[in-house]
């Protein structure tokens, strides 16, 4: 190497630039495409590391350090090159089922993205195989490095589009060729720097984000005389506002009614769901609200205060101001009421201007002294579209259906509004769980204090704290009738009071509902239904996740045996998982095939050992974090914001945790990996009692928090791969990038193992199983039969 002595610093300047554009990627995936493509090619992508190891593996001419600022000059250029290589490859997720050269164009993607992981994983092995550094200080190097990157991408999305942030990043990167270098390479990362930051100024066409067609925004942006108005950008969001006649938002809009809709402002977020902005004005320019049946809770109960979840648009609010409720709004999305509040305000007449939070509404709830008459929760925007299988809600949880209910007043009520996507799925679910939520508070007879009608493109569901009076199933049945609307639930209803205006051809809902709502015949019905439609609940909080597994050829009939259902669902992670465990198998075996055949089956027996280790250590770690976000989504009320403080905690103590090992003898012992895992059983345990007492406090006190509340955790999981490398380094050094591959490949495979496992067990399971990986991880190193460990009492 150039200056052994500058190694640690582009190693912490490789590892920054590397997770910063992991984390970039998932915004451009988000918006180009849709989020849970972002996991896959991501994933499949963060095989490049482990690649890294498999060719040093095989090659090990290529270990030489003298080659790491070569290596720097490649990571820095493969950056923008694979963001620019994607950006133009013509793959649309929509025409897998008709296009069969889409499956090529997503193998170039893959190669593509790869490139940049690949090298930043060539850098790090390469340090650690030379052998010039303790193992400890590089790790340290690398995980406060990868820790810097989380803190600073969450900036830098914040002042620009993620496209502009691949340049930034770039830059960085060339920083490390900058310190690891000779004269004509600081000279040559100069240039770099200069022809990013010339794109990241000028931002040529070409750098733009390509948007799949099919996507929301796309499509309403290609009617005559529509127009984009403004973007905004933040860590956890892109919002659009435009104009396009294909805005035209008033869900379910009884056909009774004749009139006009005021004039509708677009907003889009991350180029898919679109909500509409409705111009406030007098009460007469809303004259079309009593025709929707949202409007239902409004108009069968007297005024008070009305909470409203993810209002989005503000038709909610506009509502609740109609009938002369006293709004307040909570919602998850803060870009959202910021890009309404700035370019929208007098347009929407100050919808947003008082009596307005941000973040997650059972959140919001737990440190709110306030009841409710009304909690209006709408999942409707202008545009249907399905969600990700594979994104957490706590919105609708059995246990936020608890905080909702504890926050009604005697009469309140609960109102949820969503559109009929068939086959039906969310509404049954949704009463399955409100119905679980009843039965854990021990209010009896569910069917008492629950109704529901449908329009021809909505369900409305009510549910009372109280049972529904027969006042209450008067004005219900008078409301519906007068619009047309059907009915589909009441306590009483009779099967041919139901679907009489939009008939459908067997009249499911009533059949389903009345199933579900009533205790001897629900546990049947959710068994037999073709969806997953049993409650959620916080442990494993997947309420889009309707699979079953064992239906998947009938569901593939139903949809005219087309996989598009499960593209555009997110139910892709099973086909993920395969393709990455193919991968990481080829990358973890493919060294043992070029290796030598050796008699001593012993040195077999280490080897299984040693890469064991590595392996159990990769998924011990993921298990561990992946299982601390999600815990941190609650508290902190966005997802960005846990992984970044559990992220950068973990990572910053964990290579705290290194260096401390390198200077303490104690912490090289065999038993800390014990440790940790009891630590993380402890973690288990308390953190359902803990996180509920973080509720009350700002977003800055809960982030300071949490970051604290992960440090022991850190300091400790940052011990054991330091000591594996270290004791790799004493006895046998060639097998260092082997393990670092394996170690690799297990770390991309943890990730989708944890949200499949999560689905069926919970995120508490998942949490108990790392522990168990460090356990067996401890055993591991045990078994080692490797004369150093017998010798130099080490690992004792």
């Amino acid at each position: 190497m150039g200056k052994k002595h500058a190694i640690l610093p582009a190693i912490f300047i490789v590892s920054l630039s590397g997770l910063s554009f992991e984390i970039v990627l998932t915004r451009i995936f988000a918006i180009s495409l849709w989020y849970h493509f972002a996991f896959m090619v991501i994933s499949i992508a963060m095989l490049g590391i482990g690649a890294s190891g498999t060719l040093l593996s095989v090659y090990p001419r290529l270990k030489d350090s003298r080659l790491i600022p070569l290596y720097c000059a490649a990571f820095s250029v493969a950056i923008p090159a694979g963001y620019l290589g994607i950006n133009n490859i013509p793959f649309d997720p929509v025409k897998l089922s008709w296009d069969r050269s889409q499956l090529l164009y997503i193998s170039l993607y893959y190669l593509f993205l790869s490139l940049p992981f690949f090298f930043c994983g060539l850098i790090i092995s390469t340090t650690f195989s030379a052998l010039e550094r303790p193992p400890a200080h590089i790790y340290g190097a690398d995980l406060t490095g990868a820790g810097m990157g989380s803190l600073l991408t969450i900036w830098l999305l914040s002042v620009g589009g993620p496209e502009r942030i691949v340049f930034a990043i770039s830059a960085v990167a060339s920083l490390s060729l900058f310190v690891s270098g000779g004269r004509k390479s600081r000279v040559g990362a100069l240039i770099f720097i200069f022809v990013n930051a010339i794109l990241i100024y000028f931002q040529p066409s070409f750098v733009n984000l390509n948007i799949s067609s099919y996507k929301p925004l796309e499509s309403a942006l290609k009617f005559p005389q529509a127009e984009e108005l403004k973007t905004f950008y933040s860590p956890y969001s892109r919002v659009d506002i435009f104009r396009s006649p294909a805005v035209r938002f008033a869900p379910g809009l009884s056909f009774k009614y004749s009139g006009s809709i005021p004039e509708q402002t677009g907003i889009s977020i991350d180029a898919g769901d679109i909500y509409a902005v409705t111009r406030g004005g007098n009460r007469d320019t809303l004259d079309f609200i009593p025709y929707l049946p949202s409007s239902l809770p409004y108009q069968i109960s007297d005024r008070g205060k009305a909470l409203i979840l993810e209002p989005k648009g503000g038709l909610p609010s506009l509502t609740a101001r109609y009938y002369g409720w006293t709004d307040y709004k909570v919602d998850s999305n803060p870009l959202v009421i910021r890009a309404i509040r700035e370019y929208l305000g007098d347009f929407s007449s100050g919808i947003y201007d008082s009596r307005t939070w941000t973040g997650i509404g059972r959140s919001w709830l737990a440190s709110a002294d306030e009841n409710f008459d009304l909690i209006d929760i709408t999942l409707t925007g202008s545009i249907p579209a399905g969600s990700s299988g594979f994104s957490e809600d706590y919105r609708f949880t059995v246990e936020a259906f608890e905080k909702y209910l504890s926050h009604l007043t005697p009469t309140g009520l609960i109102s949820v509004n969503l559109y009929i996507l068939p086959p039906p799925r969310a509404e049954f679910r949704l009463i399955s769980t409100l119905a679980a939520a009843f039965d854990s508070m021990g209010i009896g007879d569910f069917g008492s204090h629950v109704a529901a009608i449908r329009s021809w493109g909505t369900v409305t569901i009510i549910v009372k704290r109280t049972p529904l009076s027969q006042e209450d199933i008067r004005n219900l049945k008078t409301f519906a009738a007068d619009r047309r609307f059907d009915l589909i639930y009441y306590p009483g209803v009779r099967e041919d009071e139901t679907n009489v205006y939009v008939k459908m051809p067997s009249d499911e809902y009533y059949k389903a509902f009345t199933s579900l709502i009533f205790p001897y015949a629900r546990k049947g019905f959710i068994d037999r239904y073709l969806f997953d439609i049993a409650p959620v609940h916080d442990e494993n909080p997947f309420f889009h996740f309707y699979l079953k597994l064992r239906n998947i050829k009938k569901i593939y009939t139903m949809m005219g045996e087309k996989w598009q259902y499960f593209v555009e669902e997110g139910y892709m992670l099973p086909l993920i998982f395969v393709q990455v465990i193919s991968l990481g198998l080829v990358l973890v075996v493919f060294p043992a095939l070029r290796r030598k055949k050796s008699a001593d089956k012993s040195s077999a027996g280490n080897l299984f050992f040693t890469l064991s280790y590595f392996a159990l250590l990769g998924i011990g770690f993921m298990f561990t974090e992946i299982s601390f976000i999600q815990k941190m989504i609650l508290p902190l009320e966005n997802p960005p914001f846990a992984m970044s403080a559990v992220l950068s905690s973990l990572l910053f103590s964990s290579g705290a945790g290194s260096l401390l090992s390198r200077r303490f003898s104690l912490l090289r012992k065999s038993p800390v990996l014990l440790v940790i895992s009891i630590l993380i059983v402890t973690y288990s345990l308390l953190l359902p009692a803990v996180i509920p007492m973080l509720f009350p406090y700002s977003l800055k006190t809960k982030l300071v928090a949490v970051f604290i509340m992960m440090l022991p955790a850190g300091l400790l999981i940052g011990i054991p791969f330091p000591l594996g490398i270290t004791l790799l380094g004493e006895s046998r050094p060639a097998l260092i990038p082997w393990a670092w591959a394996v170690n690799g490949c297990f770390s991309v495979i943890a990730p989708i193992l944890a949200v499949i496992l999560a689905l069926s067990v919970g995120f508490r399971a998942v949490l108990a199983a790392g522990a168990g990986m460090y356990m067996l991880a401890f055993f591991s190193l045990k078994s080692l039969r490797h004369p150093v460990l017998r010798q130099s009492g080490k690992f004792d």
